[in-house]
């Protein structure tokens, strides 16, 4: 997830609005979609003009200083959270197309930029960068060679490419227009007087304007300082839908949300759909290519240690229970700053998962280079390219869940647990151990998995109701079995990290050998239930921990499959969750827990986004 910017005024208005003020505003309040790079591009004197610098805004900031740009009235911006290709430079956007007279930035992902990429070079274009990004820039500034125009050129570019992106593009010999495309990621158009607007979302121009336009899906916009034309892909002319803004600059950051936190909750289902983009090959099998271990190392793994912290542990948990089904090798979850003490037993057919949100988690970088020492073979989950940990691994698997700026993790959770099903498909693929149907199947219910989350979300008003019912309780208990056992610990982190109360998650079948001693008149417990589907004999199971706890006066919260109707009698407020295979249930009923929290401590009015004494990443052992 990036930050992307684009303006076009009139020359006359220079004076007031510089193409470069206007970008560097819309940059600073989108840079929390992005911080491991920036960039900007304007167009004057037929000349396009680029400086763009690694880590964060200041650091561009500090380049135009250096070496000033021509004022000029048409320009574009781009903040970047990095996918392909690490932190640089040389991968910041953007990227030039043309010989140097087209300039582009992107936001997405390209999932054929590698073919696309073989096929350019072969016609003899060189490339700078890593980045997927590049590959568009050239095919536009090649369209545009033979076509003479930019819209033109970006229709016939952007019919070849496959997965998520915004394009943003100017050219030197057009410098009255600024062409953007948009498929499976926000672009937005911002409408002024003289002067026109584009921002991934509103806040890239809200310091300028109110009135805006949102694109559909496969549209292009053109912009010139008096008009705004739409088409389609096909080149057939379009409409979009116009809005006012009624937020003011913080909210517009947040997408209108309140918090970070509420705003992250809500982007689960792209973050969700974004981890799976791009991971398998036209025949429907499973391409992981970041991991940079050969297929025969890893048909050789005898054993899987996960190495994480905190949610990550969690997340590391739920994997333990689906690779171990999946592929039959045995799972470990080890906390990471306990791991290196304790002597293990690892060799060099032993994979050490690492799973880290920012990549800098100082306990799990040092398990790591711990496991490395020792001869493993070592493999980081990560939301973070470019970071410590995937850099100093083996290998990488990224989930591409775009920044996550609250502390308390909600979106990064289930990007991790989604990569993680993805490694122990591929390792079950690998090792022959699942038929590619039953990996198709299990796949297919993954991409379902978004659509579900969002029907969740759209329901989530009864759940907020019971969180601010409850503001002045002092202690909740979780409980749950098999996946949902995990799941049931992170809920209750999320209300220790969030409201600051006793909370604590207990495996449903423990109950009797300690925590039942808790229980007492008004105690609130939430459940989450297995599936009465498949594994009936752990529901009955866990029904009848409802009904013990229940009998000892406890408050009973429910989360559970949709139609299961045997929760309700037992269950004072029940949250129903779609269905799904089991082992894919915890990215469903997590989900309501987190709401739970970031309510409840909404309600108290406490700081979400920011919760006393926790840092974002624990860079210190």
């Amino acid at each position: 997830m990036c930050g992307i910017v684009g303006y076009i005024g009139v020359p006359e208005k220079i004076a007031e609005h510089q193409a470069l003020d206007v970008l560097l505003e819309g940059l600073r309040r989108l840079e929390y979609r992005g911080y491991d790079s920036a960039g900007v591009a304007t167009v004057s004197g037929g000349t396009v003009q680029v400086r763009k610098k690694s880590g964060k805004l200041a650091n561009l900031i500090g380049e135009i200083e250096a070496a000033p740009l021509v004022p000029a009235s048409v320009g574009i911006g781009h903040t970047r959270w990095a996918t392909h290709g690490g932190p640089t430079d040389v991968n910041a956007h953007p990227h030039y197309g043309d010989e140097g007279r087209l300039a582009v930035i992107h936001n997405g992902i390209i999932e054929n930029f590698a073919e696309l990429k073989q096929k350019l070079v072969a016609a003899g274009h060189v490339f700078d960068s890593a980045t997927d990004t590049e590959v568009a820039a050239k095919l536009i500034g090649q369209a545009y060679r033979a076509t003479g125009d930019l819209t033109e050129a970006m229709r016939i570019a952007v019919n070849e490419l496959e997965g998520a992106f915004t394009l943003l593009a100017v050219h030197a010999q057009a410098p009255d227009r600024v062409v953007a495309a948009r498929r499976n990621s926000p672009l937005v158009v911002g409408l002024g007087e003289g002067e026109n607007f584009l921002g991934s979302d509103v806040s890239g121009f809200i310091d300028f304007t109110r009135e805006a336009v949102e694109l559909e899906q496969d549209q292009i916009v053109t912009i010139t300082a008096g008009e705004v034309s739409i088409i389609g892909f096909d080149g057939v002319p379009a409409q979009g839908k116009r809005f006012h803004i009624d937020w003011d600059a913080s909210a517009a950051e947040k997408g209108g949300y309140d918090s970070f936190m509420e705003k992250e909750i809500n982007e689960q289902p792209k973050a969700v759909e974004d981890t799976l983009l791009g991971r398998t090959d036209a025949q429907g099998r499973l391409t992981l290519d970041e991991l940079r271990i050969s297929p025969e190392q890893l048909k050789e793994t005898s054993k899987i240690i996960v190495l994480a912290c905190g949610t990550a542990a969690y997340a590391g948990t739920v994997a333990k229970y689906a690779i171990e089904h999946w592929t039959r090798i045995p799972v470990e979850v080890e906390l990471a700053h306990e791991f290196r003490y304790r002597d293990p037993i690892i060799d060099q057919t032993t994979l050490v998962v690492s799973i880290s949100q920012s990549g800098e988690t100082m306990d799990t970088l040092m398990a790591v280079r711990y496991a490395k020492e020792q001869g493993a073979r070592t493999l980081s989950i990560c939301n973070t390219n470019g970071s410590t940990i995937p850099r100093e691994s083996d290998a990488v698997l990224y989930l591409h869940a775009g920044p996550e700026i609250a502390v308390a993790s909600t979106k990064a959770f289930l990007a991790m647990i989604t990569a993680s099903y993805l490694l122990g498909l591929y390792l079950a693929q690998l090792r022959g151990q699942l038929f590619s149907g039953q990996i198709s199947d299990i796949l297919a219910d993954l991409h379902k998995i978004p659509a579900k989350i969002q029907t969740i979300l759209d329901g989530a008003e009864p759940i907020k109701a019971l969180a601010r019912d409850m503001a002045q309780t002092p202690s909740v208990l979780f409980l749950g079995r098999h996946v949902g056992f995990p799941v049931a610990m992170e809920g209750a982190l999320k209300l220790k990290e969030l409201a600051y109360i006793h909370a604590e998650g207990f495996a449903a079948g423990e109950l009797k050998h300690g925590p039942i001693a808790l229980i007492e008149e008004g105690q609130p417990v939430f459940v989450v239930v297995p599936s009465p589907r498949g594994r009936d004999s752990l529901h009955s199971k866990v029904v009848s921990n409802i009904q013990e706890v229940r009998a000892r006066g406890a408050k009973t919260i429910t989360v559970a499959e949709q139609g299961d109707a045997a929760v309700t009698e037992y269950s004072e407020n029940v949250f129903f969750v779609p269905e799904t295979q089991p082992l894919l249930m915890p990215l469903l009923t997590t989900v309501p827990l987190q709401i739970f929290a970031c309510a409840l401590a909404t309600e108290k009015g406490y700081d979400v986004d920011q919760p006393r004494n926790l840092a974002k990443s624990v860079t210190v052992e």
